[in-house]
């Protein structure tokens, strides 16, 4: 039966098992060091952003793969006692998502990923998924079904937010079909071929972005939270101290908090032809960046996705970087 509803947040992305260690550093090359226990964490830049909207209370969809193996039923499980809805998921013949991370005792990551079944995410996925106001794309499914889904999902009046991680080049076609670009700064130094090296100069990057169709574009900056790039205007939005205990998936907390915070927008481009419609996006940013820093604080990806409550209280009580 087909899925008639039309969700807040769909997501077409990846879902992997994370194999993660903590050590008290990065290995060098030929070197073995001792690290703590191995921990089986539920992953993928597409759950985690499914899991991460879900929690600050949007009605999500996921669209994606796993394979025959141990991991998928833990990973489909997960995403359901999240209340994220796992009818579009399907299961392929290869193993499912894996991602091998090491957390160094200053919580910086390094992760390796086997794309598995999210390898095989194709174009019949995108063209069987409901409708939805906002749709979350990012790279670990292929490029030429992220392309496929922001051209459907564009003509349909969907907002298309593209987070382009892991970094690589994009067709010039993807830009004119995708409204916000969320890139860290060295994946919008590639996506632009410049130096990104500060806030101005990811201004400019930025700008050879918006010239190629896409409406905004908000830069990550880690601890300097985020940058806010329209054709009219550039807003540096500053994020909270906390103590990093683990960046992995503070990118994808951002950007489910972030993706909460538009639907409160018009749904169709999110257009900024109002100062009170600049000031929401504002805050939509700043309630990203609150969603990132809480999940720094905890290890692992999807078990540190701070809930709605979380991250309102912590918006209450915490000072900006600029305090």
């Amino acid at each position: 039966m087909a899925d008639k509803t039309k969700y807040d947040v769909l997501v077409i992305g990846s879902l992997n098992a994370d194999l993660v260690v903590r050590a008290p550093r990065f290995p060098q090359p030929g070197e073995t060091i001792s690290g703590g226990d191995l921990l089986t964490i539920p992953g993928g830049k597409g759950a985690n952003q499914a899991v991460a909207a879900a929690r600050q209370g949007a009605n999500v969809a996921m669209v994606g793969r796993v394979g025959k193996d141990n991991f998928a039923p833990f990973l489909i499980e997960n995403l359901n006692a999240n209340q994220v809805n796992t009818l579009h998921v399907s299961q392929d013949n290869l193993a499912s998502g894996t991602a091998i991370i090491i957390v160094d005792e200053n919580g910086q990551n390094s992760i390796v990923i086997s794309p598995g079944a999210n390898g095989k995410v194709d174009a019949q996925d995108v063209d069987s998924a409901p409708d939805a106001k906002i749709l979350l794309l990012q790279f670990e499914i292929p490029m030429e079904t992220a392309l496929h889904a922001a051209k459907r999902y564009k003509a349909n009046g969907t907002t298309v937010i593209l987070n382009p991680a892991p970094a690589r080049q994009i067709p010039d076609e993807l830009f004119a079909h995708v409204d916000i670009l969320v890139p860290n700064e060295s994946e919008l130094s590639l996506l632009a071929d410049m130096p990104v090296t500060d806030e101005k100069s990811a201004e400019l990057a930025a700008q050879e972005i918006l010239k190629q169709g896409v409406k905004i574009v908000i830069v990550t900056l880690g601890s300097k939270g985020a940058l806010i790039i329209t054709n009219s205007q550039a807003t540096h939005v500053e994020t909270f101290n906390v103590d990093v205990v683990d960046s992995t998936a503070a990118g994808d907390a951002f950007i489910g908090g972030l993706a909460s915070k538009l639907l409160n927008l018009e749904s169709s481009g999110v257009p900024l032809n109002t100062k009170q419609q600049a000031a929401q996006l504002q805050n939509a940013v700043r309630y990203g960046c609150a969603c990132g820093a809480l999940a720094a604080t905890k290890l692992g990806a999807q078990p540190s996705l701070p809930r709605k409550d979380e991250v309102e209280a912590f918006l209450n009580q915490s000072p900006t970087t600029d305090s």
